[in-house]
């Protein structure tokens, strides 16, 4: 064994073997992969071995057809016969609901050329006569779909590598990790020991054993999962004859089944309610090419479903039955990236769709290696999408609710309650009494809308309960004022003596005197978005940056990888340390001058300025800064005052009528002055011209702040898209993101958001297009639910849009 590498893998499935692929196929060839027992031990080798390219985040569905078009190059490449069989598939609709999902899925594809569409219970029964039409309402057929055999798939990755040059040691136990004052990594096996720049855990089902060896604990657990393969079945060897082609892929979304062709049989699966987790504390080291034990009667409801669905099962006998355990993410996405607050050490975990998503995974983790940049946007799959909220119990139960939903439908309004409450701030009880309907973001409730007495929400792709409760709370807002609670929002104290210099480095804008705050645009290196903020400096030694809540860690880890070694400037994440409330309306100033005896009117505190000043009893920090686009105030405090704050706000603001409302109110607020939210609007997908956001880039600042040439090069050059916002001729649903937008009767672009704005009466699309396009009024539509809806380019915001009351 070697005893230097670039890089070392660790884990021999189909994950480890595709990262070990792509980095020698964009020219890394020291690079080493360590398997404890044989390639595919584990979870690779009982799989299923199905994959698809459909997926309902357009960034991860990429990555799909990515995984999907790359089989054929490895199989080529490595001579290594991988059994692939491109069927075809459908997804099946037994209710109207299922079927507006579809219509929803499919459309997010339209724009990046998908090929599968809608069929009818007629076509469906064609394509794939054993199921019973009566059972279903419509279907979805998606020729990109299929399945391969694991373990030749996984040894095409694996000779491909080593053909590139890699190095693949078997049965070889990783035992300890150790990184050195260098930055080295020191790989402690049972065999030796290989010291690397890299390390790379792919571990599978010892993710959290290798995690644990840094002391880290993965957000990953195991779940048993069954299928079963039937005997030969006469209505399939009859169908192959007379079609000469095997049975198509289906999912029975409804039936929560998935079935395949096996030989001259049928395999059916199931992600069943009554779930089990596999080892939840600790996987055992011995094992390997074990199958769990059989379990049929914790899945017969959904066998029982899938029989009437497809009949011909019921006169099938049972060949074999298939139980292993598959790794799981709290909500069933991968773990990929480099971890915040270690140098080098990389996941790439929790990949439980292998064969549809494993290629993608290889692609983005070896770019992210070799060019510090993922290449795509993965943020859906970024292993700091998780805080240090998601511990093991909390990961036991969101798994098990993941797994449980895996073929249930999650409406745009409904809110799960796996793991919750966990994280709940000083007024949680008082905003749970007003009737707040709470959703959790980066583990913490947060008050989505406020439900009067007998309302309740009702899930739906159509505007539901909420509707007229979000109306109420938005025009409250803009008539008089409201309260909202902002604790969800990231907040970071940045110091030190070089703290003004790093943050004119780190961000796009220019750095504000003391006593003021910006935009502050954060690029890459290739100048596009990766996070935006507002920048408060509050005595040229201490400033505040506020973010989005759910990039926490994803910011922290960029802050930590730039700060200068010398101690000069310190960055902390404040999280629950600091609470806040904010006020917004017309009579917002009014509000804010009956807790304090400072002068409040616009000549003493303008707009974007801030300050600490008492309100009441309870010392604060207050901006006029509102996201509403309205007059308003952010007020932070710590959390031990925000009850009495909370209680002395709305004192004040009673003979106003103040209201309280939450995050779907100041979506409609925002919409209206169409300003965009990060992972939406904002997103390493775009450059801030593109995004609107160029005014707050300072290019003329003279400093070479991250991103600057590219900047520089995108304004030049005019970049390729703009963000625009659209009024749509809506019904009774309106859009909520990855929608089609069509000009001429093509599909030229795509929605990022979107709601209904309440105050104006009108329902909004905010997306990108082409920039040649941009200005054009008229001429446009959008899909939504199936139906093609006209749209007329907004190129001014529906309210204040001199920002007069805003700055007034």
């Amino acid at each position: 064994m070697k005893s230097h590498a670039r890089v070392v893998v660790i884990g021999g499935g189909v994950v480890g073997c595709s990262v070990l692929y792509h980095l020698t196929k964009f020219g890394w060839t020291d690079v080493v992969l360590l398997e404890r027992s044989e390639l595919t031990s584990g979870s690779t080798w009982h799989a299923a071995g199905g994959m698809h390219t459909i997926n309902g985040d357009p960034n991860v569905a990429k990555l799909q057809k990515y995984t999907v078009e790359l089989y054929k190059e490895i199989e080529e490449y490595s001579g290594q016969d991988i059994g692939l069989h491109m069927t075809s598939g459908l997804m099946l609709a037994a209710t109207t609901e299922r079927f507006d999902w579809f219509k929803s899925l499919l459309a997010k594809g339209k724009y990046a050329g998908g090929e599968a569409r809608l069929v009818s219970v007629e076509e469906a029964h064609a394509m794939m006569p054993l199921l019973d039409p009566s059972q279903f309402v419509g279907a979805v057929f998606d020729p990109h779909e299929g399945h391969l055999d694991p373990y030749g798939t996984t040894h095409a990755y694996a000779k491909s590598a080593k053909k590139n040059g890699a190095e693949i040691y078997l049965h070889t136990k990783v035992e300890d990790l150790e990184q050195l004052a260098d930055g080295t990594w020191r790989v402690i096996t049972d065999k030796g020991e290989i010291f690397c720049e890299h390390v790379v855990n792919a571990a599978g089902l010892w993710a959290r054993e290798v995690g644990r060896m840094v002391g880290l604990e993965l957000p990953v657990l195991a779940m048993e999962h069954m299928y079963l393969i039937t005997e030969d079945m006469p209505e399939v060897i009859e169908f192959n004859k007379a079609a000469g082609r095997e049975l198509m892929h289906c999912v029975d979304f409804d039936g929560e089944i998935y079935i395949r062709q096996e030989r001259n049989g049928m395999l059916m699966g199931t992600y069943e309610k009554d779930c089990r987790p596999w080892s939840p504390i600790q996987t055992p080291w011995d094992f390997g090419h074990e199958l769990l034990a059989e379990d049929l009667e914790r899945i017969t409801g959904e066998l029982e479903v899938g029989f009437r669905h497809f009949p011909a099962f019921n006169k099938a006998g049972i060949r074999k039955i298939i139980n292993g355990p598959f790794t799981f993410s709290p909500d069933g996405n991968p773990l990929v990236g480099p971890v915040r607050g270690m140098t080098n050490y990389w996941s790439a975990c929790a990949v439980m769709a292998g064969f549809s998503q494993g290629g993608g995974v290889g692609l983005a983790l070896a770019q992210w290696i070799i060019e510090g940049d993922p290449g795509f946007d993965v943020f859906a799959m970024d292993v700091c999408r998780y805080g240090d909220y998601a511990t093991l119990a909390y990961t036991n139960a969101r798994v098990r609710e993941n797994y449980s939903r895996r073929f249930s439908i999650r409406y745009p309004n409904e809110e799960l309650p796996g793991a919750r409450p966990l994280l709940t701030t000083p007024i949680y009880d008082r905003l749970k009494a007003a009737g707040a309907v709470f959703g959790a973001y980066y583990g913490l409730e947060t008050p989505l809308w406020f439900a009067p007495e007998g309302v309740e929400d009702k899930f739906s792709w159509r505007r539901s309960t909420d509707f007229e409760a979000v109306g109420r709370e938005a025009k409250a807002v803009r008539e008089s004022v409201g309260l909202m609670e902002t604790s969800g929002f990231a907040k970071y104290s940045i110091g030190g003596e070089g703290a003004r210099e790093w943050l004119d480095h780190l961000l796009a804008c220019k750095i504000p005197p003391a006593g003021r705050m910006t935009l502050a645009p954060m690029l890459n290196e290739a100048g596009k978005l990766i996070g935006d903020f507002t920048l408060a400096n509050l005595d040229d030694e201490e400033f505040l940056l506020i973010g989005s809540g759910i990039a926490e860690d994803y910011h922290m880890r960029w802050f930590e990888s730039l700060l200068p070694e010398d101690g000069s400037v310190t960055v902390n994440a404040l999280n629950l340390g600091l609470v806040g409330l904010s006020i917004a309306g017309p009579k917002a100033r009014d509000v804010l001058a009956k807790l304090t005896h400072l002068d409040v009117s616009n000549e003493a505190f303008p707009f974007m300025d801030i300050r600490e000043m008492d309100l009441g009893m309870a010392p604060a920090i207050v901006g006029r800064v509102s996201y509403t686009g309205d007059l308003g105030y952010e007020i932070w405090m710590k959390p031990e005052y925000q009850r009495y704050l909370f209680e002395a706000i709305m004192a004040a603001g009673a003979e106003f009528g103040i209201s309280l409302f939450g995050l779907r109110a100041l979506n409609s607020l925002r919409l209206e002055k169409g300003f965009g939210s990060w992972s939406r609007e904002y997103r390493p997908l775009y450059g801030p011209l593109e995004a609107g956001l160029s005014r707050f880039v300072a290019l003329s600042k003279n400093v070479d702040f991250i991103g600057k040439e590219g900047a520089a090069r995108e304004k030049a050059e005019g970049g390729a898209m703009r963000l625009c916002t659209f009024i749509i001729d809506a019904r009774d649903a309106d859009v909520i993101g990855d929608e089609p937008i069509f000009y001429g009767g093509e599909a030229r672009g795509w929605v990022t958001s979107g709601g209904y704005a309440h105050a104006s009466g009108k329902s909004v699309a905010v997306g990108y297009v082409p920039k040649e396009i941009a200005d054009k009024e008229d001429g446009w539509s959008i899909e939504l639910l199936g139906d093609m809806l006209n749209a007329r380019l907004q190129s001014r915001p529906l309210f204040d849009a001199d920002g007069e009351r805003m700055r007034g």
